[in-house]
């Protein structure tokens, strides 16, 4: 639940997503992508997508924390929603950030977001 609380926290609010990589939240959250089980690895994607969103310092600290491959690994997750927030957390990390688009694909990414336009949710389509 604490990923979840991270996420509201981060939702819309760019001081908010500032301090909770200020007090050192990006690395926990990024451990429970390879370590939590299968809930709270969407949790930790959909905070990570958060915190991404809009601030470059996050995606660089998210990206140099290790958050991509685990990312890309939860693509082909079981799960809608941890498959939906992974997709998205990658959309944010990409988004203006060469170093990350080139880390991105070259973790493997391209293939199954592809297949996710044939097989995923419509939330995750887009």
């Amino acid at each position: 639940e604490l990923a979840a609380a991270l996420r509201n926290l981060a939702f819309g609010n760019s001081d908010n997503k500032a301090a909770i990589a200020k007090a050192g939240a990006i690395p926990p959250l990024v451990e429970l992508l390879t370590s939590g089980i299968a809930d709270a690895k969407e949790k930790a994607a959909a905070a990570l997508r958060n915190l991404a969103f809009g601030n470059s310092d996050n995606k660089a600290a998210i990206a140099k924390a290790g958050a991509i491959p685990p990312l890309v690994e939860l693509l082909t997750s079981r799960t809608a929603d941890a498959k939906e927030n992974a997709a998205a957390a990658l959309r944010n990390l990409a988004f203006g950030n060469s170093d990350n688009k080139a880390a991105i694909a070259k973790a493997g990414a391209i293939p199954p977001l592809v297949e996710l336009l044939g097989s995923g949710t419509d939330v995750a389509k887009e």
